[in-house]
């Protein structure tokens, strides 16, 4: 049986419906790619019945409809699929994620909070190696996917980590982990 999702998701276009319908059971709004401004009733409609999932590609195009969607809708909560998971054959999408990868995407989905706090510096990233490093594109990467964020720049990441309700045990659990797993291979 597949998962309920109370939430209305929001994607980008057909294909994306019907991954994701593959995956659980929801109700999916497609914004049709950039031509979101002329589908924002439909979105707007679904946030204020059930509040929606932002569901969009890992690519360029996908983070400025989810921006767009951000900047309307604060309280949207945001799923992620990473750029490995959502790439077949040079197309990136999440028309191409598997249905679990979409399901865990779906479990981590987060909201942003109304305030940006300032529990997370610059200085933090250095220290763990996500910024500043020769390794530190790999490990932002790796972070993303296991706090379910998306992959991120190191001031991206920093913005993500004060917008998204991440605690600084959440994040330190989270690098011990990518730790150990490197230390496995």
């Amino acid at each position: 049986m597949k998962p309920q999702i109370k939430e209305i998701i929001v994607v980008e276009g057909r294909d994306d419906i019907t991954a994701v319908k593959a995956a659980v059971d929801a109700e999916i709004v497609a914004v049709n790619g950039f031509s979101v401004g002329k589908n924002i009733e439909k979105v707007k409609a679904a946030y204020e019945r059930k509040g929606i999932v932002v569901l969009t590609d890992p690519d360029f195009a996908g983070l400025k409809i989810r921006d767009y969607i951000q900047k309307r809708f604060p309280k949207a909560k945001h799923a992620y699929i990473n750029r490995a998971e959502g790439t077949k054959n040079g197309d990136i999408g999440v028309e191409n994620a598997s249905p679990e990868a979409i399901i865990k995407a779906l479990e981590k989905a987060r909201c942003e909070l109304g305030e940006i706090r300032e529990v997370f510096k610059p200085e933090i990233l250095f220290e763990y190696k996500l910024t500043g490093h020769s390794d530190s594109k790999n490990l932002r990467e790796k972070l993303g996917k296991k706090l379910g964020i998306g992959y991120s720049n190191g001031k991206q990441l920093l913005s993500k980590l004060n917008r998204y309700d991440i605690s600084m045990e959440e994040f330190i659990k989270a690098m011990e982990e990518i730790r150990a797993d490197e230390n496995e291979k």
